[in-house]
């Protein structure tokens, strides 16, 4: 009798069969979401919880590198998340760095990743900031999976820090506010969002059961489509990715109809 492992690549393998290479995404932003409750769930530490989360990323990025995914956000740490007690945010702060550090080292059989840090990084430890910045700066020419790595994110923060760079730079020109405000376009803000320069997520996965944003890519998911997954993220399986993108596929998207 097969064992159901083996049933569940069977059925790995009939899912990746059906995509169609057209109608993938090419961003795909997620909230790791319920590394706490599935560690409560197993008698496990929190930290217990949260490592097991990280090691689903590594897993995580394989799975979009295999399926041609080229850009995805994993949302791991909010600005709000920063007040959590200080044994358990220096834990998760070492989780976070080494999983960014660990994306950044070669892998076989998979394209090199390129990390990028969104979020306030200068309220991160300097010593965590120093070395989040060593791996982008490291990775920046790698033609793999780009890797966003939410920590110290607020959606409201990114907005407000773009806004606050368009008026510096058009203040620099010379403008007056008034003239600023006349003549600021959906465009402006955008080339100065932490995501710039990259597609805004077309599908957005959020773990856990939860059904809300919690603050995650506001301006960016504006035409985005939701997909919403009961299992938590360290049981988050490659079957529920790939339903997901044939989720995806299957819809007519409709941007602001």
């Amino acid at each position: 009798m097969q064992r159901p492992e083996a049933f569940y690549r069977l059925y790995e393998r009939r899912l990746a069969r059906g995509l169609d290479p057209e109608r993938l995404p090419r961003h795909v932003g997620v909230l790791v979401d319920g590394n706490r409750r599935w560690a409560r769930a197993f008698g496990a530490t929190t930290q217990e919880g949260h490592q097991a989360g990280a090691e689903r990323i590594l897993e995580f990025i394989d799975w979009c590198d295999e399926t041609g995914i080229p850009v995805v956000t994993l949302y791991m740490l909010s600005t709000e998340n920063l007040g959590r007690p200080p044994e358990e945010l220096e834990a998760l702060l070492g989780i976070i760095l080494a999983t960014a550090e660990r994306l950044a080292e070669p892998r076989e059989g998979r394209r090199p990743v390129r990390v990028q840090t969104v979020g306030a990084v200068d309220m991160l430890p300097e010593e965590m900031a120093r070395r989040l910045r060593a791996v982008e700066e490291r990775t920046r020419d790698n033609d793999g999976v780009h890797v966003n790595v939410a920590v110290g994110y607020g959606g409201r923060q990114e907005i407000l820090d773009a806004v606050r760079e368009l008026l510096r730079d058009e203040h620099g020109r010379g403008r007056t506010a008034a003239e600023i405000a006349d003549a600021m376009t959906v465009e402006q803000i955008a080339d100065r969002l932490y995501t710039r320069g990259q597609p805004d997520p077309d599908l957005v996965i959020r773990t856990s059961g939860e059904q809300r944003l919690s603050g995650f890519l506001l301006w960016q998911s504006a035409y985005s489509e939701f997909y919403f997954c009961e299992a938590m993220w360290p049981a988050f399986r490659k079957v529920d990715f790939l339903r997901a993108l044939r989720d995806y596929g299957s819809r007519q998207r409709r941007f602001g109809a």
